[in-house]
């Protein structure tokens, strides 16, 4: 059974860094691309930033490029978004997510709904 944890959300100022850890179990994930995704209180949820764990090919939202880095560690199989230069509207919970390399036809790596499964979210709160 496949599980993603996420942890290392918190309150921070702006202009802070954080970085929020995704902990994945249940498979092996060399043909998946794993994702992060933010949810605004009253918003949609929102592609932030994607990675092939394969190759590690990373994609970013334009809101995000230049701040935030994704990263995967293999042996410890765990995803990282370290979040730099922190913003009050990067306030929001965030999600990792998981979904089968060979469902992003085309690089639609922002498509929640190609990711089949999700973790619980940890929340981030960036105070002005």
């Amino acid at each position: 059974q496949v599980q993603l944890v996420e942890s290392g959300g918190g309150l921070v100022q702006a202009g802070d860094s954080l970085r929020v850890s995704c902990a994945a179990s249940g498979r092996t994930f060399s043909n998946y691309v794993m994702g992060w995704f933010r949810q605004a209180p009253g918003k949609e949820r929102e592609f932030v930033a994607a990675i092939r764990w394969g190759d590690g090919t990373t994609y970013y939202s334009e809101s995000v490029k230049g701040r935030f880095t994704i990263s995967r560690d293999n042996a410890k199989k765990t995803v990282y978004l370290q979040m730099n230069s922190l913003k009050p509207e990067d306030t929001a919970d965030y999600y990792c997510a998981a979904g089968i390399l060979s469902a992003f036809y085309g690089g639609n790596y922002y498509r929640r709904e190609k990711y089949v499964y999700w973790g619980q979210g940890t929340q981030v709160t960036v105070s002005s």
